[in-house]
């Protein structure tokens, strides 16, 4: 039932949340009961259902997110004050990635992405850092399925998105030129654990007609290298 919300369906009647469980109404009634009176979900004066807080609460306590957060944050707020851009923080969740901290300029361009909110991987700056950090039968299953197109400009060929990858492991950073959308360019790079993968990246989102990657890059990995030092991990050198 709570699999049924979504960014684009954020309040639904028990009705509409029995057709989209596939449970009875009166089944659905009695686990709506159960839900509110956790904290689950919360009823709203049109008499629509809402996620509720307590599960905010909960999620929060996520390991991978919490401590994560706690640490890249004040780090985040240093390349945010350097910048004046949209910085974004995300971990991989199998073959998507999960945003868990943005901050966003009042001036910066305009994004698509929220806090956990979930997206491809091969698309964004995060997810291609993410991907080409990634085990590779991870890689090959992401390679191997369709590659959504947001523009014209979307990688859908896996044997570029492939080179790209390298590329990106080359360099020690990764960049999404008008990937998502046609006014917006990232430069994204990895978190990393004791064994070479990343467990996050770090990205600055900024416009295209004022975005140099080449500058933003050491930017971003010395925001990729401070994290990882604090959560007492080594980072890739990259060149």
């Amino acid at each position: 039932m709570l699999d049924a919300f979504s960014p684009a369906t954020p309040a639904l009647t028990v009705s509409e949340l029995a057709r989209r469980a596939e449970l009875p109404l009166p089944t659905a009634y009695r686990r709506v009961a159960e839900l509110v009176a956790w904290g689950a979900l919360e009823r709203g004066a049109d008499g629509r259902y809402r996620i509720g807080l307590r599960l905010w609460e909960v999620g929060s306590l996520a390991p991978r997110g919490l401590g994560l957060r706690e640490l890249a944050l004040p780090i985040m707020e240093d390349l945010y004050e350097v910048t004046h851009e949209n910085v974004q923080l995300a971990v991989r969740q199998d073959l998507e990635l999960v945003f868990i901290e943005r901050i966003a300029g009042r001036k910066a361009v305009p994004v698509l992405t929220r806090v956990g909110g979930r997206f491809a991987l091969h698309a964004t700056g995060v997810g291609l850092v993410l991907l080409a950090w990634a085990p590779t039968e991870v890689q090959e299953q992401v390679l191997a399925a369709p590659l959504e197109r947001y523009t014209e400009l979307t990688i859908t060929d896996p044997k570029r998105l492939r080179r790209d990858l390298a590329e990106a492991r080359r360099l020690g950073y990764a960049v999404s030129d008008r990937q998502v959308t046609m006014d917006a360019l990232s430069v994204a790079a990895p978190i990393c654990g004791a064994d070479g993968s990343a467990v996050a990246a770090i990205s600055l989102v900024v416009a295209y007609d004022r975005a140099d990657p080449v500058a933003l890059a050491p930017l971003v990995q010395a925001a990729g290298r401070a994290i990882s030092r604090a959560l007492g991990r080594p980072h890739p050198a990259g060149r």
